[in-house]
C-alpha cells in the first residue's frame, strides 16, 4: 500500500507539472523592444533577502527600499504589509508602505516589453506571481532584476533564491494569472521612463493624499514635463501649485488643461477662482459659464460664484 501510496502522489505532482508547463507560451516581444535591449542586463546592486514562509511581500519591500537607499528592514516591514488572516500581503498594503517611506510605487504596464524595460534602465520591479493554477493559487512576490535575451531567462530575487532564473514562456504564465501585476519605486520629482501617465497620475495622486499636494508638486511637475498634452496632469499640477502659493504658475496650468479637455468643469472653476482672485472679472465670467454648463460637482459654485458677480 505505502508503494502504491507513493506512485500515486507522484502522478499527481507530474500532472500538476503538466498542466503548469501546458500553459507556458513564450511571449511575444516587440521587435522594437528586441533591438533596443542589450543581450544580458542585471542589477545586481540591488540587495538580497531570504523570504521565509509567507512573507516574501515584506522581504521584496525590503529589497527595493533598501536599492533606492531608505533605512528599512524585513522585521520592520512585516507589520505594516503582512495580514496574518490572509497569509501573506495583498497589493494595497504594498503599495502604501512604499509610499509611508516617502517613495512613489508606480504601476508597470503588464507586458513583458515594459518589465525588461524597465530592467534594462535600472529599475528592478516587483512582481506578483501565482505559482500554481488559477482555482488552487499560490500567490508570490518576487523582485525581478534582470534578463538574458538570448536564452529567454529572467533573473529575479525569488523566496530563499538570491539569483532565480526562469523561462520568460515560465515565468509569463506565473505573472499571467495575477493579471500580469507589478511595479517600480522611484523617488519624488522622478519618473521611471516607460511609465504611461495613467499609471503616474494614479501613483502621484496616491503619494499627495497622504503627503499632500506641495509634496507632491515636484511629481506632478516632471508628469507635465513628460506628458504636456494630458490635461488630468495640468490640472493636478495647478492644484499642488497654489497649494505652494505659486498662483501665477497655478492659473496657467488650470488654462491648459481647459485647452487640452475642454469639458473638463473642475478646470474651469479653478481658472476662473484664480482669475476673481487676480480681480479679472470678465475673464472669470467667461470660465464660470463654461463651468456652470458642465455637469458635476462644480455646476452649483460655478453658478453661485456667477450670480455674486
Amino acid at each position: 500500500m505505502q508503494r502504491l501510496f507513493k506512485n500515486a502522489r507522484f502522478a499527481g505532482v507530474l500532472l500538476l507539472a503538466l498542466l503548469l508547463s501546458a500553459c507556458a507560451r513564450s511571449p511575444v516581444l516587440l521587435e522594437t523592444t528586441k533591438a533596443s535591449l542589450t543581450p544580458q542586463t542585471e542589477l545586481s546592486q540591488v540587495p538580497f533577502y531570504a523570504q521565509t514562509e509567507y512573507q516574501c511581500g515584506p522581504a521584496t519591500l525590503a529589497m527595493v527600499l533598501n536599492h533606492q537607499g531608505v533605512d528599512t528592514s524585513v522585521e520592520q516591514l512585516i507589520p505594516q504589509v503582512f495580514l496574518p488572516g490572509r497569509d501573506g500581503s495583498v497589493q494595497p498594503e504594498m503599495l502604501a508602505t512604499v509610499r509611508r517611506y516617502k517613495q512613489l510605487a508606480i504601476p508597470i504596464r503588464g507586458t513583458m516589453d515594459a518589465l525588461l524595460s524597465h530592467l534594462e534602465a535600472g529599475d528592478p520591479v516587483v512582481v506578483m506571481q501565482n505559482l500554481a493554477l488559477p482555482a488552487f493559487p499560490m500567490w508570490h512576490y518576487a523582485v525581478a532584476i534582470g534578463f538574458d535575451l538570448p536564452n529567454e531567462t529572467l533573473i529575479l530575487r525569488s523566496g530563499e533564491i538570491e539569483r532565480h532564473t526562469m523561462s520568460f514562456s515560465r515565468f509569463d504564465a506565473t505573472w499571467a494569472r495575477t493579471g500580469r501585476w507589478g511595479f517600480v519605486v522611484s523617488e519624488p520629482g522622478t519618473l521611471p521612463d516607460g511609465v504611461t501617465a495613467r499609471n503616474a497620475l494614479e501613483a502621484i495622486s496616491a503619494y499627495e493624499e497622504i503627503h499632500g499636494p506641495q509634496a507632491a508638486l515636484s511629481s506632478w511637475q516632471i508628469l507635465v514635463e513628460r506628458h504636456p498634452s494630458n490635461a488630468m496632469a495640468q490640472f493636478a499640477l495647478g492644484n499642488a501649485l497654489y497649494a505652494e502659493g505659486e498662483a501665477d504658475g497655478a492659473k496657467q496650468a488650470f488654462k491648459q488643461a481647459t485647452v487640452l479637455e475642454p469639458s473638463m468643469g473642475a478646470a474651469w472653476l479653478n481658472l476662473a477662482i484664480m482669475q476673481l482672485q487676480q480681480q479679472n472679472s470678465d475673464e472669470a465670467r467667461e470660465a464660470l459659464i463654461q463651468a456652470a454648463a458642465l455637469e458635476g460637482e462644480w455646476q452649483l459654485r460655478a453658478q453661485q460664484l456667477l450670480d455674486e458677480i
